[in-house]
């Protein structure tokens, strides 16, 4: 973690599923100048992979779109397909994170060492597979509302979900830290859920409020933490 040489804090943020609202995502975060890790299946990455929530279309992206889009952003792991890590006995999940790792390599031109547990499932045999994988680092979705460094880089626990009504009061406590040690502010989510709530303009807003502090560093997950 050389960011810590010359910063006491830090502020990144992991989104899931590559989604089609990750297009608006991407523009308010460059507007903001803030760094997003995208946490991507690459075999979903086709037509049919469409559903509802809450009546909100929710659409994955093709390929070709995704490079330039996540431009500047990093990306990691999240399963081929998107499933439970626990349904999958250790030699599947190798094959599938290896799988998925590879295929996501290919896509950007880029090294992937990150990776989000989808449904948050996570044990320690997974962890120990995710390990023998290469991967670097891994992180859930249990909120801690705290800013402290993750002892274990393959179960990082975020500080908050966006949707979380209390995300403005972590912001402002964040920003008037004045650390004697590292800390860090992860933020998560789905961009989808930004058209289920109404929820873009209080995104934006948070995103105004964290942005352009001199004493904070503004990384995707791997640069943070790797």
């Amino acid at each position: 973690m050389k960011w810590t040489d010359k910063y006491k804090k830090a502020f990144a943020l992991s989104y899931d599923d590559g989604v089609y609202q990750d297009v608006r995502l991407v523009e308010i975060l460059n507007k903001y100048g803030l760094k997003c890790t995208f946490n991507l299946n690459s075999g979903l990455m086709n037509p049919n992979s469409v559903w509802y929530a809450d009546g909100v279309k929710v659409e994955r992206m093709p390929p070709d779109m995704l490079p330039d889009l996540y431009s500047g952003h990093e990306i990691a792991s999240h399963l081929t397909a998107h499933q439970n890590p626990l349904d999958l006995d250790s030699p599947q999940l190798y094959d599938d994170v290896i799988q998925d790792v590879a295929a996501l390599e290919e896509i950007f031109g880029r090294t992937v060492q990150g990776f989000a547990y989808p449904f948050g499932a996570v044990d320690n045999r997974i962890r120990d597979v995710l390990k023998r994988c290469g991967i670097k680092y891994a992180r859930g979705v249990i909120s801690t509302h705290g800013f402290e460094l993750p002892a274990d880089l393959l179960n990082i626990s975020p500080t908050c979900r966006h949707r979380e009504e209390n995300i403005f009061q972590l912001a402002e406590r964040f920003i008037n830290l004045e650390p004697d040690t590292p800390q860090i502010f992860l933020l998560w989510g789905h961009s989808y859920e930004f058209d289920m709530q109404r929820g873009w303009e209080r995104f934006e807003r948070f995103c105004d409020l964290m942005s352009g502090h001199d004493d904070i560093y503004y990384a995707p997950c791997g640069d943070i933490f790797c």
